[in-house]
């Protein structure tokens, strides 16, 4: 996969966890991803930077550390075109693992059950 389909594929999840966990701390993000903090962090400035996403920091919470990030209307349109690109990509891979999988059968005795898979 070139960098750019991997750097599509963390902006759409890190979009899709933000989206449903708003409050999502960057260690958490980081931890759920499988992905570095940096690299978090530096995921979540290009999000911001694009406009996709807002920090948002409650001036009267006691921990000043916790932020909330919210997508934007424009980072919910993305988020859309993200999901579509990335639905069609792994459609696309699904198939083509399909047919592998049964030209590798073929060459077997006995066939193998995709239902077992």
């Amino acid at each position: 996969m070139n960098r750019t389909k991997r750097q599509e594929d963390t902006h759409f999840w890190v979009l899709k966890h933000i989206q449903e966990n708003p409050q999502i701390s960057q260690r958490e993000l980081a931890k759920e991803l499988g992905i570095s903090l940096g690299g978090v962090n530096y995921c979540l400035k290009a999000l911001m930077d694009k406009g996709w996403i807002k920090l948002h920091n409650f001036s009267n919470n006691p921990n000043k550390l916790q932020y909330t990030y919210l997508l934007t209307p424009h980072g919910v349109a993305e988020k859309s075109a993200l999901t579509a690109r990335f639905l069609k990509r792994k459609m696309f891979e699904y198939e083509a693992l399909r047919a592998e999988i049964a030209a590798l059968s073929g060459d077997m005795a006995e066939p193998v059950d995709e239902r077992a898979l």
